[in-house]
């Protein structure tokens, strides 16, 4: 009888002692998570593997979609690269924090603009509570490695660390290789390169960090101009088949990026960060159509048409999201800000964001259908007049104000009051404007863009050019 007893007791003390490893230890969704947040520049849609771009070998970026959630209809919150930026780090849409373009926002000849465009800034305020100050605020390590186009540094604006950032968009002539010419970077040993260099930085720091939470902000120069690559992976694309005439330097600037990828993935694996560790890649913005089209989508980088607006997105989270998932409806990166708070359960007095917190589409579910909304009162002038796919060949984007909402989209021009209807469910490249055939979803639409504007108090040019020479 004492031996059954003992043997009971003997079971129920380990019954309680894995009772409380369970109580002590949190799950992998109760934890604060590591942030790792991989920005590439200028990356179009179509132009990894998973994403069915056939000419790029980009095998470590195609794992990772396996292994996170996939995002088909994912879009930045702006066309170029400094306001879209400006939207991540603050959540909020071009009109709030007032960054519409790389400056000036009079781009091309004076003679061809009917209007005098808004007038942009090209750094983000003091006073913008930025993504760098919440995770501080939730006491997590902050790093940023690469560009940053928001101002001249970004230890201003809750950034601890940070290597290669400052107000540059780009990283100059002959800038991929070390000597380079930014600030805020040591030269490597003579023709090191910069995509590299910036993952061994982020790397170091994560592995210093590692028994801290920390956000990692890796935003990569590349794949911006200037195309520069190593040779022998420039001539590897340059030998093969080729029928959409993408830049084989450009190609090859991809598959470093991805090359890249599979070292982050690699260590975080080696070092146990993998388990907690919430990665996203994504692209700033669409790519440049003259150097790799983004058919079938239209246009490119500068254009409110998809092909400048839409960008890959993968979200990787072991314990929270299932591996190999995939998302069709929009998602913006207006909505990073409100998710990060979300997982972080950070209070901010008074918070204002544009976007909304996909946390709950991350473990399973789905967003309820919402408009997103895009307004850019200013010029970009054309890149190649015979490629860029615009509305006219002068000009990527001339003043207006976009909402996409479900499977349409509405285009409004401000020069001559234009609208522009699509379904892009049944017409992703918009070809077919169906403002004229179908009135009614164009003023429903129209009625909710102008409420919007209202909302966020849009400048709408409305100046005259006295320069303006009249429709060419």
């Amino acid at each position: 009888m004492k031996k059954w007893i003992s043997i009971l007791a003997m079971m129920l003390s380990f019954w309680f002692l894995e009772a409380s490893i369970n109580i002590s230890l949190p799950s992998v969704q109760d934890q604060k998570p590591n942030v790792l947040f991989i920005n590439v520049d200028d990356l179009g849609w179509r132009d990894l593997g998973y994403m069915g771009g056939d000419f790029f070998e980009t095998p470590n970026i195609d794992v990772l979609s396996k292994k996170g959630m996939y995002f088909t209809r994912s879009y930045s919150g702006a066309a170029n690269c400094a306001p879209s930026r400006a939207c991540l780090m603050t959540g909020q849409n071009t009109p709030r924090h007032g960054v519409y373009t790389v400056s000036p926002s009079a781009r091309g000849q004076s003679s061809t603009r009917k209007l005098i465009p808004i007038t942009n800034i090209d750094s983000l305020s003091s006073q913008a509570f930025t993504l760098a100050e919440l995770f501080k605020k939730a006491n997590y390590r902050t790093g940023t490695f690469g560009k940053w186009h928001l101002g001249q540094d970004p230890t201003d604006q809750g950034f601890e660390h940070n290597i290669g950032g400052n107000l540059r968009g780009n990283p100059g002539k002959d800038g991929y290789f070390s000597p380079y010419n930014l600030a805020n970077i040591k030269n490597g040993p003579k023709g090191e390169l910069l995509t590299d260099r910036l993952t061994d930085e982020a790397i170091t720091f994560m592995e210093a960090h590692k028994e801290t939470p920390f956000f990692t902000y890796l935003a990569y120069y590349a794949v911006h101009t200037p195309l520069m690559a190593r040779p022998a992976l420039i001539e590897k694309y340059q030998k093969k088949d080729n029928p959409l005439n993408i830049d084989p330097v450009y190609a090859a600037m991809v598959e470093t990026v991805d090359d890249n990828i599979g070292k982050l993935m690699d260590f975080l694996k080696v070092s146990g960060l993998d388990r907690n560790t919430l990665v996203v890649f994504t692209s700033d913005n669409g790519g440049i159509r003259s150097i790799a089209t983004q058919a079938p989508l239209r246009a490119g980088k500068g254009s409110y048409y998809e092909g400048g607006i839409r960008v890959p997105c993968i979200v990787k989270w072991p314990g929270v999201v299932k591996p190999g998932t995939r998302y069709d409806r929009p998602i913006s990166n207006l909505d990073f800000f409100p998710t990060f708070q979300e997982i972080l359960n950070i209070k901010l007095d008074k918070p204002v964001f544009d976007g909304r917190s996909i946390l709950a589409v991350l473990k399973g579910g789905a967003l309820k259908v919402r408009p997103l909304f895009f307004h850019f009162p200013i010029y970009l002038q054309k890149y190649n007049a015979a490629e860029d796919d615009g509305r006219d060949p002068l000009f990527r984007t001339r003043p207006g104000s976009v909402i996409i909402y479900g499977q349409w989209k509405l285009h409004h021009y401000y020069e001559d009051d234009g609208y522009e209807l699509y379904n892009l469910q049944t017409d992703v490249g918009e070809r077919n404007n169906l403002a004229a055939l179908r009135p009614g979803k164009t003023r429903e639409l129209n009625d909710l863009l102008k409420k919007w504007l209202t909302e966020v108090q849009a400048p709408i040019p409305v100046a005259l050019n006295p320069e303006y020479e009249g429709e060419r």
